[in-house]
């Protein structure tokens, strides 16, 4: 179970990217160095039969299997077009069923997606199932947790004044509203968290904009709080873009809702005691 947990969190989730809609997605030519395979045309062979695979089980492989390019450098400041995938969850599950069985990495792989996959898939069916009150509930945790990495994170960055870093992040993502202004269009008092009197589409903004600001820390190694609070502005800014771009709306224009979450806790605590 180590060993698997290791190969989880080093080998699988470490190559795992995370695109400018929040869609997580691997690279073929790095999932093939973490199956140990030495040969991209060995491996492309791997990809045909998950790709048939894939069809056979009624799925539209562009889904799955987004052909992409780069060019690589070969040397004497010379480059070459090189051909990858990026692969959904999915197609990395899978490529592993199809892959060399004798390979040690390739089981704990069959395992990690399989179970993964399925995850996804269960909390994706209970989180559609729930009410509007009981996805706050469940996003709001998750905003509480999410946020405590993120000021761990923006400690070790240098940061010292959390309001002003939490504001960057907020002026980003509501088109300049700081955190009193968003309390105040509310309709707020100084002792509320404006997080309680959100949405679940408005919280899950917010949970986007924690999670990859700690991304962006940890992986740009920002030591230093003005940098910190710049890139808390940059991700809640490329938040807002994206909301735009996917004709979403924006936060600011999303209703606030008549209960706070400790009420609807409150309620869910007085259901239980009446059954």
């Amino acid at each position: 179970m180590n060993q698997i947990k290791k190969y989880n969190e080093t080998t699988f989730e470490s190559i795992k990217h995370i695109n400018e809609y929040g869609n997580e997605y691997w690279y073929a030519r790095e999932l093939m160095q973490a199956l140990e395979y030495s040969r991209w045309g060995n491996f492309i062979n791997v990809i045909d039969k998950a790709k048939l695979a894939c069809k056979l089980s009624e799925n539209r492989i562009d889904d799955h299997f987004a052909d992409v390019s780069k060019m690589v450098s070969i040397g004497s400041n010379a480059q070459r077009k090189q051909d990858d995938y990026e692969l959904s969850r999915y197609a990395c599950y899978l490529i592993v069923q199809n892959a060399d069985p004798r390979k040690k990495v390739v089981a704990f792989g069959q395992t990690y997606f399989a179970v993964q996959t399925r995850k996804q898939e269960i909390t994706e069916k209970y989180f559609n199932s729930l009410d509007e009150d009981k996805k706050r509930l469940v996003t709001r945790t998750q905003t509480i947790e999410k946020n405590k990495t993120l000021y761990k994170a923006a400690k070790d960055s240098g940061v010292v004044n959390y309001g002003k870093f939490t504001n960057y992040g907020y002026q980003g993502l509501y088109g300049g509203e700081n955190a009193k202004q968003i309390a105040k269009r509310k309709g707020l008092t100084e002792h509320d968290e404006i997080l309680d009197y959100m949405g679940s589409e408005e919280l899950a903004d917010n949970l986007f904009r924690i999670v990859q600001t700690e991304a962006k820390l940890k992986n740009e190694n920002i030591i230093n709080e003005q940098d910190a609070n710049i890139a808390h502005h940059e991700v809640g800014k490329a938040v807002r873009d994206t909301i735009k771009k996917l004709g979403g709306t924006m936060p600011e224009d999303l209703p606030t809702p008549e209960k706070s979450i400790a009420q609807i806790e409150k309620e869910e605590l007085q259901k239980l005691e009446t059954k």
